[in-house]
């Protein structure tokens, strides 16, 4: 079987301001909503089996205590921000597997439902449906592997290295020393990614480094390292079967009218019943 991991905070951004450019700033409460479960469903009828959707329920973690200027939910637009809570709910009465993250990111549960899921020898392949490049970190071989929305790209771990210069598992050092200022952490003043991923692949992982190189800048380095290493560690789910998409459930039943989007409901019944057909 294939597994696919998708970061529903990002596909809540891509839709919410995708619409932006048609609906001229007049959004639709549950637009957005309306729009990532589209794209679940699409999913399912050009084959997808096991699915499951991390979000971000708040836009905090763990990390925020270890580095203040770390990312938070400030400036999120109301609109969009209002949109999380039920995009969770939706998921869930459509019958979709989905891991709302607090403590964590959503990204560490995009990591840990990979790591269960390859694990078990019953699944083929993995694949992480997200842009984030700290999940590039996640990638094994072409067992796992990164799926990036623009171009539909494949990112197996041969792509990593042509990206990044290094192999998956030392992205997180390559991304302490250069920086994420997506995730709001400034790297080592002075290494870029040329310079980072020659000193990774000379010496290894930062804390290998000999004394000399990064010098007062070590435990820093140290710290953003801890930032961008995504945890693997999350009970997300016992089979990997609970990830099967069996169809919505009856609590569905009023979502299509809240989304105000009345054509999702026959698709979504439609490819219930092509899935209890196989």
């Amino acid at each position: 079987m294939i597994v696919h991991l998708i970061d529903g905070t990002y596909e809540l951004f891509r839709h919410f301001y995708g619409h932006r450019r048609y609906n001229q700033g007049k959004d639709k409460p549950l637009q957005a909503v309306a729009g990532v479960l589209h794209s679940v469903l699409e999913m399912v009828e050009t084959g997808a089996t096991h699915i499951g959707v991390a979000t971000d329920h708040i836009i905090e973690s763990f990390r925020n205590k270890l580095w203040p200027d770390y990312k938070t939910g400030e400036g999120i637009e109301p609109n969009l921000l209002a949109q999380f809570q039920p995009l969770e709910d939706a998921l869930k009465a459509m019958g979709v597997a989905v891991w709302p993250m607090i403590e964590l990111e959503a990204d560490d549960g995009l990591a840990s439902a990979a790591r269960l899921a390859a694990d078990d020898p019953r699944v083929d392949k993995v694949c992480i449906w997200a842009n984030d490049k700290d999940l590039a970190q996640c990638v094994r071989d072409d067992r796992v592997v990164q799926i990036i929305r623009k171009g539909m790209q494949i990112r197996n771990a041969e792509a990593v290295r042509a990206k990044f210069g290094v192999e998956p598992e030392l992205i997180p050092d390559l991304l302490a020393l250069v920086g994420d200022a997506q995730d709001g952490y400034p790297g080592i003043r002075g290494i870029g990614p040329s310079t980072a991923a020659a000193l990774l692949n000379r010496h290894g992982p930062i804390e290998f480094f000999p004394d000399g190189v990064l010098g007062a800048e070590r435990e820093r380095a140290l710290l953003f390292k801890t930032l961008a290493t995504l945890r693997t560690d999350a009970p997300l789910f016992a089979d990997v079967e609970d990830l099967e998409w069996r169809g919505p459930t009856p609590a569905f039943a009023e979502w299509p009218e809240r989304m105000g989007d009345e054509r999702i409901q026959a698709r979504c019944e439609k490819a219930g019943a092509a899935r209890s057909a196989m």
